[in-house]
């Protein structure tokens, strides 16, 4: 999902909602126990197997067993995919004061403020999403566009690059990591 200018990640971001929104809630998101055999699955995966791997990742990402952290996120969600930013930040922000352990919460609050481009407040969001679920591709390649817009791309690469060592297949991310790496060291990939 990585992009200098933002509008594919938005794109990109706005197809997933769907998908999103029907996920089944069950237990608490970074803790389930199937996640580490399909992190494990995922960086073996190629790109016909990973987008359904990342789909269920994605969907135990977003249960959380209070309802109304459940709702907050549902409701944020849709504000989100209006483009209603500035009411799904609030939305997330209710989310994250009640449920301060769900990383997904904080990855959406992260998210928001991106597209707000309040980049410093993406950045905490993004560190406390990563505390709470270190594998989160999804903030380490948003934390690599971020580095990016602030004319950091050593800081993106590395970033960039944590997110494929967790999920290989991920080509927006991995032409970013290409460009930069013959931007960076002045040789083809």
């Amino acid at each position: 999902m990585a992009s200098t200018s933002g509008g594919c990640s938005r794109r990109a971001l706005l197809g997933l909602l769907p998908a999103l929104l029907a996920a089944r809630r069950a237990l608490a998101d970074q803790r389930d126990p199937a996640l580490p055999d399909l992190f494990a699955r995922l960086r073996r995966a190629d790109a016909v197997e990973a987008p359904a791997i990342e789909g269920r990742i994605r969907a135990i990402w977003y249960r959380h067993p209070d309802r109304i952290v459940t709702s907050l996120l549902d409701e944020g969600v849709v504000l989100l995919s209006d483009r209603q930013w500035s009411a799904a930040y609030r939305r997330f922000d209710e989310l994250v004061q009640r449920a301060p352990d769900f990383a997904e919460a904080w990855n959406q609050r992260a998210t928001v403020a991106f597209l707000l481009d309040d980049l410093d407040t993406a950045v905490r969001d993004i560190q406390r999403t990563l505390a709470l679920e270190p594998r989160h591709f999804e903030a380490l390649a948003r934390l690599g566009e971020i580095y990016l817009k602030r004319g950091h791309p050593e800081a993106a690469l590395r970033a960039f690059e944590a997110a494929l060592s967790i999920h290989p297949t991920m080509a927006a991310v991995r032409r970013q990591a290409d460009e930069l790496r013959s931007r960076l060291f002045g040789r083809d990939i």
